[in-house]
């Protein structure tokens, strides 16, 4: 326990998007407004993030494409892993997690899931790319490699996606039945993933696919900070900076960051503000 600390890498590929080219620009954006002075480290539940100690950067210039670039995301997972290191990534899109999810199936035979997104990411085979942004979910699935998934914020649901949610037995919370003050109980660790659109334009305007109707930023920190298990990482991905007005998504994913970092890492610390 004594090594434990947050790896945040860097996976800027935009090389399985459907539609605009552009979040693999996203990592230096996200993290330089992390580490903007108009802002102090401390996290909502009170841990101070400026402690460099307690957390690195690894940032990947480039990432190959096909199976040589995913085999470059689990490898570097795993290293950290290895290490007892709690990993959020930034991409990039969506696609970075299935290779994330695989390599954590190596330490967390129970891993529940935790996805923001305002698409389900089902599809058997999006546009003839069985590892397109649009389709990671149904390759962890396939693969077992996560006992539960759970979605939060869908409002595209069609017949396609619909199918698969059924036949891996997903459990959707769409934004039609949604409630802000819900409570999810989990038995095992919790990964999260976030898709920056499962967010309401008004609040992450620099995505690919904005889809209004959105969650709000407060919907997704209460509902992490409400998690009673361990978080074990995440990631946070779709953000295209070419679409963001004054950086406002930026910023949006800097504290998602933030509070996903604190949020991994509080059971280590006994008084969090010191």
């Amino acid at each position: 326990m004594k090594n434990k600390k947050i790896s945040i890498r860097s996976y800027p590929t935009d090389i399985n998007s459907s539609f605009l080219k552009g979040s693999s620009k996203a990592p230096p954006k996200i993290m330089e407004a992390f580490n903007s002075e108009s802002t102090n480290k401390f996290s909502e539940n009170g841990l101070n993030l400026g402690e460099k100690k307690i957390w690195s950067y690894y940032d990947s210039s480039t990432i190959p494409s096909g199976e040589k670039g995913f085999q470059l995301i689990r490898n570097s997972i795993k290293n950290d892993l290895d290490k007892n290191y709690q990993c959020i990534s930034l991409g990039g899109d969506h696609s970075i997690t299935y290779p994330i999810i695989d390599a954590y199936h190596d330490y967390f035979k129970n891993l529940n899931i935790l996805h923001f997104d305002a698409h389900p990411d089902l599809y058997d085979n999006f546009d003839n790319n069985p590892f397109s942004h649009a389709s990671p979910f149904a390759r962890i699935l396939e693969k077992k490699l996560s006992k539960r998934l759970i979605q939060i914020g869908i409002r595209t649901m069609n017949k396609e996606q619909q199918e698969q949610v059924d036949r891996f037995k997903v459990q959707v919370i769409d934004m039609l039945n949604f409630d802000p003050n819900i409570k999810l109980q989990f038995n095992g660790p919790v990964y999260i993933s976030i898709d920056l659109d499962g967010l309401d334009p008004a609040f992450a305007p620099g995505v690919s696919h904005p889809e209004p109707g959105g969650l709000s930023t407060r919907d997704i920190l209460q509902i992490i900070s409400n998690i009673d298990v361990d978080v074990v990482g995440g990631d946070i991905v779709e953000y295209n900076p070419k679409k963001d007005l004054n950086n406002i998504t930026a910023i949006t994913a800097a504290k998602l960051l933030k509070e996903l970092m604190g949020k991994c890492l509080i059971k280590l610390f006994k008084y969090p503000w010191k």
